[in-house]
C-alpha cells in the first residue's frame, strides 16, 4: 500500500509513524514544503522567553533522525500544489523550483495552518513577526536581543499571544496586549472569568486592551527608520519596539481549490474516521474540521494534542482497524504568568445555552492543596452542569498550581457524560503537597449540587456584574470588618434571633473573601428564618465589590489601607478625597502623557498636579467614587497609579544624559531599572519598600547614597606623569572642584585617590594630556535611606563598567533582601545586622537561588 502523507508536523508525522509500525509493508512517504518536520509547535513561546536555551531542542526529530527511527521517507522542501483525486495524484513544486506529481493509494493532508496577517499597513517592517514556525521564534527572540528591545505590543489575546507576552515578559520587556474582541481567550473563557485574568495581567504590569482592533503599524524615523516602531488602533497609537502577530491562524488548504474535496472557511470537512468527501482522500490537524464531543456540532481545534490523537486514530483506521475519533472538547492549559496558569474543557455557559443546555454554574475559590502547606494557593474555579440532568459539562480554572489535573478530570467525567454526583465519592489521590482531602473538583461539584438543591442561593459573578444584586443589602461576614459602607456581622453570632434589627424578608447579600463563610451566614440564617438570602460567589477575592455610601459615613481604615496600595494617599483634610500617584517611569513624561495627567486631574480630581521628591505626579483632590475611573483612564491610556507597598518602588534618576556633568546615560539605564524591576517585579513582595536612584555624577543631585540602592556615574582619572610638564598654573588642579589634584613636591600633578570622587572634569583638561580617561563606570551604594530615620548607604568595592552588571547586581541586591530581610527592617537594617562585608559578598560573588527566594513566603512590612 502506498501511503502519501503532505505535511510533516504534527498530525503527519504522527500518522506517518502509526502507519508504519501498524503495517511495516506499507511504502509510507511524507512530503513537506519546510525544512523542519515534527518541531514543538506549542513550545515556540518558550523558546522566545529563554526557558528554552536552544533551537535544536524544539526539533523533536530531524528528517533523518525521523526516517531511522520509523521507516518512513521524507522529502523536505515540496509544496503541494494540487489534487487529481480521480487520477491519485498530488501536484507539487521542489524549492529548486522543478515540478512534479506524487502518486498514492491512500492520502493524508495534514498541511497545517498558516499564520493570520491582517491587512493594514506597516505588516512588511522589520520587528513585526508572526509566531508558527521555529524560524519565527528564533527570529523574535535574535531581534529583542540585537536590538536591545524594551516594549512590545502582541496582538492577539489567544492563548498563543498570552504566552508570547508572558516570555517577553519574562525577558524584562513591557508589554501591551491587544485584542479585537470584547474579552481576553474569547470563546474559551466566559467573560467573568476572562475579566478576573486580566485585573491579575494587569496587575503584573502588563497593559490589556479589548475592543482594540490593529489598524497600522507605525515605522521609526532616522536610523530607526524601517523599523517598526508602534502600532496604531482606533484608540490611539501604542510605542512598541516590537510587534507580534498573534491573531489567529488560517487552515492552509488553498492548494485544494478546484479539487473537488468539501471544505467550510478553508477547513476540511472529515467524518468521525478522518475521511473526507472524496474516495481514499482523508485529513487531519489543524486543516481538517473535527465535532465538538459534547455537541456533534463541527468544530475546528488546532491543537497540537487534537492533531496527533486525531491521526493516530486515522492510522489505526488506515491499517485495518477502524478507529472512531470522538470528537473535542476545546481543551487547553495556558501559562499567564509566575504565578497564574488557566486551564478549560468543555462548553462555556453561553456555549451550552446556544447548544440547548440549561446551564447552571458556581465559581469557587478552593486550596490546591492543604492550606497548610508550604506554596499553597487557591484555584479560581468555574464549573458548568446541565441543571436538570446535572450532566457536567464545562470547567474553566486559573491559579498557581496544577490547574491541568482539574482540567484532566474535568475531561475524563465529560466524555464519559458523569453527573456532579458522580465524582462525590471517587478516591482521587490526596498528600498535602499535591491535593486537599477532597479533590478541589469535587468540591466544586458538591457546592454545585448545593446549589441546584436550593440549599446555597447565589449571585454569580456576572449575575453581580450584571447589576442584578441591586436593592440587597451587603452583609459583611468576613472575620474583622472590611467592606466600606457593608453591615458587618459577626459569623459566630448569628443564632436563633437571626441579625438584630434586620427583618427576616431583608434582601441580604452576604459577601466573604471566597465564598465559604457566606455560605455558613446563609445556612445559619435561613434556619433562623431567613427567606432572601444571596451569597456572592468568589466574594471579595473574584469581584471588585462596590457598596454605596450612606450619608455621612467614613471610610474604614482597612479601604483607606487598600488605596494607598493602587497609590492612592488619602488627603488628610477630608475623609474621601485621595491623591492619586502617577507613576511616570524615572521622571520624564511624553507631551501626550503629560496631557493625559492633566485631563485626568481635570475630570476626576480639583484640576490640580503635584510632583512629588521621588519625581511622580500626584493627581490632587480625586473622590472616593472617582478613584475606580480616574484609574482607568490612566491605564487605557499607557499610565497607570502605584509605588506604594512592601515592593520595588518607582525608579528616580537625574538628568545626566543630558546635563552637563552627567557621566552616564541616566534615562536609558533608569528606564530599563524600571521595566526590569518596577514593573517586572510588581508582584514580588519585600521586607519593606526598596528604591533605587540612578545618579549621573558624583554631584548627587538625586541622593542616590540615600536610598536602598543607589547607582552614581563614575569617570576615573589616570595620571600619565611623563606628559605632565610642571606648569606654574596647572588646569587639572584648577579643575578639580574637590580640591585632591594637587601638585607634588616633585612638580608634577597628583590625585589623591582617597578623595577623588570621580567626577571626571578634570579628564581632558591638562593641554598636554597628562590627564586621561582610566575607566568609565558606575558605583553602586547600598543601605542607604531617608525619611524619619537616615542612613547614608556605602559604595561597593568594585566599579561596575557595564549596564548589565548594574542590572545584575541590582537584582541580586532585591532578591537577597527578599531572601535575607526581616519583615518590616529597610535594607539599611539589614545591611547593618548583618555586616556590610558579608552582603557585599553576597551581591558579588556568592550564588543566589533566584526560584527559590522568588518561590518563597514573605511578609512585608511598609505602611506607606
Amino acid at each position: 500500500m502506498n501511503y502519501l502523507i503532505v505535511g510533516g508536523v504534527a498530525a503527519g508525522t504522527k500518522a506517518a509513524a502509526k502507519i508504519k509500525r501498524c503495517d511495516r509493508s506499507a511504502d509510507v512517504r511524507v512530503i513537506t514544503r519546510d525544512a523542519d518536520i515534527s518541531y514543538a509547535g506549542c513550545g515556540l513561546p518558550y523558546y522566545i522567553g529563554g526557558g528554552i536555551a536552544t533551537r535544536d531542542e524544539l526539533i523533536v526529530n530531524t528528517p533523518a533522525k525521523y526516517e531511522g527511527l520509523t521507516g518512513v521517507h521524507v522529502e523536505t522542501g515540496v509544496e503541494a500544489t494540487g489534487l487529481d483525486a480521480q487520477a491519485k495524484l498530488v501536484s507539487v513544486r521542489r524549492a529548486d523550483g522543478t515540478v512534479g506529481s506524487e502518486p498514492y493509494d491512500k492520502l493524508v493532508i495534514a498541511t497545517g495552518a498558516a499564520p493570520f496577517v491582517p491587512p493594514v499597513a506597516g505588516t512588511d517592517l522589520a520587528g513585526v513577526f508572526c509566531v508558527r514556525t521555529p524560524d519565527d521564534a528564533e527570529g523574535i527572540r535574535a531581534y529583542v536581543e540585537a536590538n536591545g528591545c524594551r516594549s512590545a505590543v502582541v496582538v492577539g489575546a489567544g492563548f498563543i499571544g498570552l504566552e508570547v507576552a508572558e516570555n517577553l515578559a519574562a525577558r524584562g520587556l513591557s508589554i501591551t496586549v491587544i485584542d479585537a474582541a470584547d474579552q481576553i481567550m474569547p470563546n474559551a473563557y466566559d467573560p467573568e472569568m476572562a475579566a478576573w485574568a486580566t485585573r491579575q495581567l494587569k496587575a503584573s504590569g502588563w497593559r490589556v486592551m479589548t475592543s482594540t482592533p490593529l489598524t497600522g503599524i507605525r515605522a521609526g524615523e532616522g536610523e530607526a527608520a524601517g523599523r517598526a516602531a508602534g502600532v496604531e488602533t482606533p484608540n490611539g497609537a501604542l510605542p512598541a519596539d516590537i510587534v507580534v502577530l498573534a491573531i489567529g491562524i488560517r487552515p492552509a488548504t488553498a492548494w485544494l481549490d478546484g479539487s473537488g474535496i468539501e471544505m467550510l472557511k478553508g477547513c476540511i470537512l472529515v467524518d468521525e474516521y478522518m475521511q473526507t468527501n472524496l474516495p481514499d482522500v482523508y485529513a487531519a490537524g489543524d486543516c481538517a474540521e473535527v465535532r465538538n464531543a459534547i455537541t456533534g456540532e463541527p468544530q475546528w481545534s488546532a491543537m497540537g494534542s487534537t492533531a496527533n490523537i486525531s491521526a493516530r486514530a486515522l492510522a489505526k483506521t488506515l491499517t485495518g482497524t477502524p478507529t472512531p475519533y470522538p470528537g473535542v472538547l476545546g481543551t487547553g492549559v495556558v501559562k499567564l504568568g509566575a504565578a497564574l496558569n488557566g486551564g478549560r474543557c468543555g462548553l462555556t455557559e453561553e456555549q451550552a445555552r446556544q447548544a440547548g443546555f440549561e446551564p447552571a454554574s458556581i465559581v469557587a475559590i478552593l486550596d490546591d492543596k492543604a492550606h497548610y502547606y508550604p506554596g499553597a494557593s487557591s484555584f479560581f474555579l468555574k464549573l458548568i452542569a446541565d441543571a436538570p440532568s446535572h450532566r457536567i459539562l464545562g470547567v474553566q480554572v486559573f491559579g498557581a498550581g496544577a490547574v491541568d489535573k482539574v482540567v484532566d478530570i474535568a475531561v475524563t467525567a465529560i466524555y464519559q457524560k458523569l453527573k456532579l454526583e458522580d465524582l462525590d465519592l471517587m478516591d482521587f489521590a490526596y498528600a498535602p503537597p499535591f491535593s486537599t482531602a477532597i479533590h478541589p473538583l469535587v468540591t466544586a461539584c458538591y457546592i454545585l449540587e448545593n446549589k441546584l438543591a436550593g440549599a446555597f442561593e447565589t449571585f454569580t459573578p456576572a449575575q453581580y456584574a450584571a447589576g442584578e444584586a441591586a436593592g440587597y443589602e451587603v452583609i459583611d461576614v468576613l472575620p474583622q470588618p472590611t467592606i466600606p459602607g457593608a453591615t458587618w456581622v459577626d459569623l459566630a453570632g448569628i443564632g436563633a434571633d437571626g441579625i438584630e434589627g434586620v427583618p427576616r424578608d431583608a434582601k441580604l447579600l452576604l459577601v466573604c473573601a471566597k465564598g465559604k463563610r457566606g455560605y455558613f451566614a446563609q445556612n445559619r440564617l435561613k434556619a433562623a428564618g431567613y427567606t432572601a438570602t444571596r451569597v456572592l460567589e468568589g466574594g471579595m477575592t473574584f469581584n471588585e465589590v462596590k457598596v454605596p455610601r450612606k450619608p455621612g459615613k467614613k471610610l474604614p481604615a482597612a479601604e483607606i489601607k487598600r488605596l494607598k496600595g493602587l497609590g492612592c494617599l488619602q488627603d488628610k483634610r477630608f475623609d474621601d478625597v485621595f491623591n492619586v500617584r502617577v507613576i511616570t517611569r524615572n521622571g520624564k513624561l511624553t507631551s501626550a502623557e503629560q496631557k493625559t495627567v492633566a485631563e485626568a486631574a481635570e475630570r476626576f480630581g480639583s484640576g490640580e498636579v503635584t510632583m512629588t521628591t521621588r519625581l511622580t505626579l500626584e493627581i490632587q483632590g480625586v473622590p472616593y467614587d472617582n478613584i475606580e475611573a480616574c484609574i482607568a483612564f490612566l491605564q487605557d491610556r499607557g499610565l497607570d497609579a502605584g509605588g506604594t507597598g512592601s515592593k520595588v518602588r518607582p525608579v528616580v534618576s537625574c538628568k545626566g544624559t543630558t546635563c552637563q556633568y552627567g557621566l552616564i546615560d541616566t534615562f536609558d539605564l533608569s528606564e530599563k531599572l524600571h521595566e526590569r524591576f518596577y514593573v517586572g517585579y510588581h508582584g514580588v513582595e519585600l521586607p519593606h519598600k526598596f528604591k533605587i536612584a540612578v545618579g549621573g555624577c558624583p554631584n548627587m543631585c538625586v541622593k542616590p547614597d540615600l536610598n536602598d540602592l543607589g547607582i552614581v556615574g563614575q569617570r576615573i582619572p589616570q595620571i600619565d606623569v611623563a606628559k605632565c610638564r610642571g606648569c606654574k598654573v596647572c588646569q587639572v588642579v584648577n579643575a578639580c572642584p574637590m580640591g585632591d589634584a594637587q601638585i607634588g613636591p616633585d612638580g608634577k600633578i597628583t590625585i589623591d585617590g582617597t578623595l577623588c570622587n570621580h567626577c571626571g572634569r578634570c579628564v581632558g583638561s591638562c593641554p598636554f594630556g597628562a590627564v586621561t580617561e582610566g575607566l568609565v563606570g558606575y558605583k553602586v551604594y547600598i543601605g542607604g535611606r531617608w525619611g524619619k530615620k537616615t542612613a547614608h548607604g556605602r559604595a561597593l568595592d568594585k566599579i561596575f563598567t557595564s549596564e548589565d552588571e548594574v542590572i545584575d547586581v541590582v537584582e541580586r541586591a532585591i532578591l537577597f533582601f527578599r531572601d535575607e530581610g526581616v519583615s518590616g527592617e529597610r535594607f539599611a537594617d539589614t545591611v547593618a545586622r548583618l555586616g556590610f562585608d558579608y552582603v557585599q559578598e553576597k551581591l558579588l560573588t556568592a550564588p543566589i537561588d533566584k526560584e527559590a527566594i522568588l518561590n518563597k513566603t514573605v511578609v512585608g512590612g511598609a505602611t506607606c
